[in-house]
């Protein structure tokens, strides 16, 4: 009787399993066509290099869920750790080996720029969206300046593509965000200045322009 109770489980479960396995799939598609190859077997190989990654990141966080990871404090900040604290720390354990394999296939199929372009798919743009803002906010921005946030943000990109939500994914790059305008501080930057001229220039030009 429980064989057979088991069995009626396993057939309602199959069409959510193989819907979520197809949306992995389609992603990745989207993705390596967005690159035009024009090689076939590149891009099967590369589809599919993406296909396992997202279905590991997805498998991972689906079966380690913020629960599994006591709650407690920040040893940082004193503070208690949130629900997406703990999805990110239980996320972190997934094996190495995940990113490495992703990391390796694309490499051996894509240039530089195609690995990059892909990375970008995973976390929407978030290297360049952000470096735009920093610009915005840090007048005259040095070239060394420049040099050391597109690193961090570049290395905020790698990490992120192994967390499942845009949350986690945020998340990972205010780590980096973080560490930016910490250097900016500590190079002769007054970054909460900084970010506090900016708003009050935007909030006066939208003034201006609703005066017109």
């Amino acid at each position: 009787m429980k064989s057979l109770q088991y069995i009626m489980l396993l057939w309602l479960a199959l069409p959510i399993l193989v819907n979520a396995q197809t949306e992995q799939e389609q992603k990745a598609a989207e993705w390596v066509s967005s690159l035009n190859l024009n090689d076939a077997a590149k891009e099967s190989r590369v589809k599919a290099v993406i296909a396992k990654h997202l279905t590991a990141v997805r498998d991972w966080h689906n079966s380690h869920p913020a629960s599994t990871v006591p709650a407690g404090i920040n040893p940082i900040t004193g503070e208690k750790l949130s629900d997406l604290h703990r999805e990110i720390i239980a996320d972190s354990a997934m094996p190495d080996s995940v990113h490495k394999n992703l990391m390796t296939g694309l490499r051996a199929d894509l240039s530089p720029e195609q690995v990059i372009a892909i990375l970008d798919k995973y976390t929407i743009g978030k290297v360049a969206f952000t470096m735009q803002g920093y610009k915005a906010i840090v007048p005259n921005m040095t070239a060394t300046e420049e040099a050391f946030i597109q690193k961090n943000l570049e290395e905020a990109r790698e990490m992120a593509v192994d967390y499942k939500s845009m949350k986690q994914i945020s998340a990972i790059f205010e780590i980096y965000k973080n560490k930016c305008e910490q250097y900016l501080n500590n190079n002769g930057r007054n970054w909460r200045q900084m970010y506090k001229d900016y708003v009050n220039a935007q909030k006066a030009k939208k003034q201006a322009e609703a005066k017109k």
